[in-house]
């Protein structure tokens, strides 16, 4: 249960970072005052106001510019501090290869599987013994 706990809060903090940093923009076109399309990455879709001249709600064919597009920029966070090595002081530098070189040698594997019981043969079966007792593994 915790190794679950574990990956889900990591899971969680990936997509709290990803979302922090994500910038995306919100394009809005009004008509006459009147929301008419929104999208977001996009360009929102016009009303055709400019191509047809009709008259709506707030606008008159004497007001040629009735139809406002606003766009709205949301900046995600571009602080984030990285580190480099050659950053780092010699102490540091040294605890940092130390551990990276121990970590790897330490899941080293053997050359050839060694199988200690494969010269030798399983016992003649003479009764079985957990039919006669019936005890089975469920």
């Amino acid at each position: 249960m915790k190794e679950f706990r574990k990956k889900i809060g990591a899971i969680l903090m990936t997509f709290v970072v990803l979302f922090s940093t994500m910038s995306f923009t919100v394009n809005q076109h009004y008509c006459g005052g009147e929301l008419v399309a929104s999208a977001l990455f996009l360009k929102a879709d016009s009303c055709g106001m400019e191509e047809n001249i009709s008259t709506k709600e707030g606008c008159n064919i004497a007001d040629k510019n009735c139809c406002d597009t606003i766009t709205k920029i949301y900046e995600g966070q571009n602080e984030l501090e990285t580190t480099s090595v050659s950053s780092l002081s010699f102490n540091k530098q040294l605890f940092v290869a130390s551990f990276i070189y121990t970590y790897v040698n330490l899941f080293e594997s053997l050359e050839n599987n060694i199988i200690p019981f494969k010269g030798y043969t399983p016992p003649l079966l003479i009764s079985d013994i957990q039919v006669i007792d019936q005890v089975f593994l469920i």
